[in-house]
């Protein structure tokens, strides 16, 4: 059976981080190796050229024009890519935020999804207070951010803060100032799974 596993989360909250300090033991305690697909990895360098061709803003990732023109089909093509993964036996850390689709309980449904009996997932939220995020976000300096940090006030309103009784289903992961015993459980549920 392979494995599906979701770092999602608001920017700044470390997803990616996390991910790529997790998939060595992961892959060390499973004895198994886990592809990473990361949508600004995957994404960026085309939502760059779109965006700029579009707007004259190249770091743009949070107007209304990316989020009605890309965010969606860079999404699906994410959810594309892990499929063909896993169709292949081959085990997927997904990174990105999917709040909306956290939201709408789509990363929960194995047929929204498109993945078959054969495949095990979990979906795990990062979060952080949203000043630490805001910090974190400037500190990192990413021009991508810039759009985002300008239009905090818009941006705030999509924050999402899924809770655990709502979502029985979703794995939290406070990553304010994680210590090691933190990442061990964490671990530890991934490994479960």
């Amino acid at each position: 059976m392979a494995r599906l596993i979701f770092f999602c989360g608001h920017a700044g909250t470390g997803k990616t981080t996390l991910a790529k300090r997790l998939i060595g033991p992961l892959m060390q305690r499973t004895g198994e190796s886990f592809c990473l697909l990361d949508k600004d990895t995957l994404y960026g360098n085309y939502s760059a050229a779109v965006m700029g061709a579009l707007t004259g803003d190249p770091n743009d990732r949070d107007s209304p024009t990316y989020l009605r023109l890309l965010r969606d089909p860079e999404y699906a093509g994410l959810l594309d890519t892990a499929r063909e993964n896993l169709a292949l036996g081959v085990n997927v850390l997904v990174v990105g935020p999917l709040s909306r689709e956290i939201r709408n309980r789509q990363l929960f449904d194995r047929a929204w999804l498109g993945i078959g009996a054969d495949v095990r997932w979990r979906v795990l939220w990062v979060h952080l207070p949203e000043a630490l995020a805001r910090a974190r976000i400037n500190a990192r300096g990413n021009p991508h951010d810039a759009y985002k940090l300008a239009h905090w006030d818009e941006y705030r309103q999509r924050r999402f803060a899924p809770d655990a009784v709502t979502y029985p289903e979703l794995l939290h992961f406070d990553n304010s100032a994680p210590g090691a015993a933190d990442y061990a459980a964490l671990l530890d549920a991934l490994v479960a799974l």
